[in-house]
């Protein structure tokens, strides 16, 4: 018996039968119901015969285009599993009162509030930020692609791995019931035995590995791959706030990395970072964890801002006004987003000298943030303003975000947030600024670059009914949370007492259903796009006349984006080409070095989830012979050299006379 147990626990580690979750019949129906759709997904691959294709041209590409378009298909798909979580909350708190408790349980609801927060955040707003910065970077700087092809497609994978763990942790044992952050003592080995918190580190640390390099990749592709003559003040507003973007994340995620492992020697090996003895500190965790979190805040924020930049300027007809205010405004931010982090402990008894510092840092950063809306409305002033989707998003969120800031300057006041911390108050705010700066801004550029992308707009009927019911679900669900923080309800509560607050949250749940109905008209926008595809009658150009070195290549632009470098004489390169005459060329043209793709990304990604997985649930052989294997194909892949290949010259001169052919006709 008792060899049994031993070699069960040496194959399997903490794995049994019992951590599949076939009592819990939610948990059993979604199961269901993802399989039902992976099946249907398949047969429709296998139907259309696109396995080859999808392999040979997606999985394994390292053409910075198809990966940014992957990161976006995969924010897409996040979405509506984060969505899905709120949607049980909201409806869960809205009957949830008296002796009413509602169909969530305790401990499933902990763990619902814990995977909404942590997958919107790594693996909804983060894939969408990076999907548009691998996208429209390259094609902005005058760069064939980013500095290092294979490192983006690795990237890409590694980010997909972490979220395919914790989308198995749905079905197999438990999440993390320790919030979106994991703060001790509650994430700790005493009050979070299980594998919830295992499986909440080992897909940050996986995804975290995936982001740290997409950052390095994009600074160097920044500083190093520019087009002749783009000084750092002629890059487009987009690529500034990319910059920053990125610098940000080469700071700040080491810092996430590092806390997560001690705070996994504390849970594997006993030792006593984050806890109250010896020598433990759990506030250590706080002041590590917000040193990333706050800086976070601005990585996911500054690229919505470079995306309206470039929208209000396109769709306005006019320069950015005040491009250098711009430029050192983002700058400031970035600077500033490591002096604030504080504020979330005004509460923790640091003294009125550390809370007036740090209230007073939060305050400054608003300036800034507030010249940049200031910016855009002199830019839209007396500009001949067209009121297509993209724009209307901007508009949105010019006036979502100013609310979102003005509630964020209230929480900056110590003796305020001490009225308001940890209330339902702050959740407004939060997703006021997430959902009404970033999201609006990662919708604003899927619409904006698509036509570029593919070569057909987004259906503008759909679109704009999608902006409707998120903009008015947005107010509906959130407004109300602003009104029952100030009257004092704390946020995570699974039940309520008190009656009189439920019409409140009523309200909040059907904000909830106006959203998810934004949601199902994007997909239809997509749908019935695809289906009507209305083709660009000038596919040389950025089909909404934008003002970057995109518009001189063609919709979508080939895989090596530009035949001829393109040479850069002013910050606005749309005004200046076409006033200058320029031209592209019809001779001259050379071989074009290119990469060639490789399956290594996903393979590594692959075992890197196998060994995440593993770690998990203690199985230390499998662990082992997953980390070998990375090792192996990681040097494998080092001394493979037959990664390149030439485009000829006659091929490059025969697909740009078809592109000049089709301008002529057009």
């Amino acid at each position: 018996m008792f060899d049994n147990i031993n070699l069960q626990q040496l194959i399997f580690g903490r794995f049994t039968i019992e951590q599949i979750p076939y009592h819990e019949p939610i948990l059993i129906g979604t199961f269901a119901g993802v399989a039902v759709m992976g099946v249907a997904v398949l047969a429709l691959i296998t139907y259309y015969r696109f396995w080859g294709p999808l392999w040979r041209d997606w999985v394994t590409s390292i053409d910075h285009k198809k990966i940014g378009i992957m990161y976006c298909v995969f924010a897409s798909i996040m979405l509506l599993r984060g969505f899905a979580d709120a949607i049980m909350m909201r409806s869960q708190q809205a009957i949830s009162f008296g002796s009413e408790q509602g169909y969530l349980p305790p401990h499933h609801y902990d763990q619902i509030f814990t995977a909404h927060g942590m997958i919107m955040i790594f693996f909804v707003a983060m894939p969408f930020v990076t999907g548009l910065m691998n996208y429209a970077v390259p094609l902005q700087i005058g760069a064939r692609d980013v500095a290092f092809p294979f490192l983006n497609n690795f990237s890409l994978w590694m980010t997909v791995a972490g979220g395919i763990l914790v989308m198995v942790s749905l079905f197999v044992g438990e999440f993390s019931r320790a919030t979106w952050l994991a703060y001790p003592p509650l994430s700790g080995a005493d009050m979070s035995p299980g594998v919830g918190v295992d499986y909440y580190i080992w897909a940050l640390q996986i995804a975290g590995i995936g982001t740290t390099l997409s950052g390095i990749n994009l600074v160097a592709t920044i500083v190093k791959m520019r087009a002749p003559g783009m000084t750092m003040m002629k890059l487009p507003i987009f690529v500034w706030s990319s910059l920053c973007t990125n610098i940000l994340i080469v700071a700040a995620f080491p810092i996430l990395t590092a806390v997560l492992v001690l705070l996994s020697l504390d849970r594997y090996l006993g030792m006593h970072f984050f806890t109250n003895d010896l020598g433990g500190n759990a506030m250590l965790y706080f002041n590590l964890i917000w040193i990333w979190g706050h800086p976070e805040v601005y990585i996911l924020i500054l690229p919505a801002f470079g995306v309206f930049s470039e929208i209000t300027s396109t769709f306005c007809g006019k320069r950015l006004f005040g491009y250098t205010s711009m430029v050192y405004a983002l700058v400031v931010i970035t600077i500033l987003a490591y002096l604030v982090w504080l504020h979330h402990f005004f509460t923790m008894g640091s003294g009125a000298d550390v809370n007036s510092f740090f209230g007073i840092t939060t305050m400054i950063i608003s300036i800034p943030t507030g010249a940049k809306i200031f910016n855009w409305m002199f830019t839209m002033y007396r500009g001949r303003i067209r009121f297509d989707v993209p724009m209307l998003w901007t508009v949105a969120f010019i006036v979502t975000f100013v609310i979102g800031g003005m509630t964020g300057v209230l929480l900056a006041v110590p003796p305020a947030d001490f009225v308001l911390h940890n209330s339902l108050f702050l959740i407004a705010h939060f997703h006021n600024v997430i959902i009404g700066g970033v999201l609006f801004g990662m919708f604003a550029g899927v619409t904006f670059w698509f036509p570029k992308a593919f070569g057909f707009k987004l259906d503008e009927f759909w679109g704009k009914v999608a902006l409707c019911f998120w903009v008015s679900g947005f107010y509906v669900a959130f407004m109300p949370l602003y009104v029952l923080g100030l009257m004092g309800v704390t946020r995570r509560m699974q039940h309520f007492d008190d009656p009189s607050l439920q019409i409140w949250f009523v309200i909040a749940a059907l904000g909830a259903g106006l959203i998810a109905l934004g949601i199902a008209a994007q997909i239809i926008m997509f749908v019935v796009s695809i289906r009507r595809r209305e083709q660009l009658r000038d596919l040389t150009g950025d089909p909404w006349g934008g003002r970057t070195l995109e518009w001189s290549t063609s919709s979508p632009p080939p895989d090596y984006n530009f035949a001829f470098t393109p040479v850069v004489h002013d910050s606005d390169a749309w005004w200046d080409m076409k006033n200058r005459g320029y031209s592209r060329p019809l001779t001259g043209y050379r071989p074009i070095h290119m990469p060639k793709n490789t399956a290594t990304g996903a393979i590594l990604a692959g075992l890197s989830f196998v060994f995440g997985f593993a770690m998990v649930w203690y199985v230390w052989w499998l662990a082992a012979v997953s980390f070998a294997a990375i090792l192996v194909v990681a040097i494998h892949h080092t001394f493979n050299y037959d990664r390149e290949f030439y485009i000829p010259a006659d091929e490059v001169s025969r697909t740009e006379g078809q592109r000049s052919r089709v301008l002529e006709m057009a």
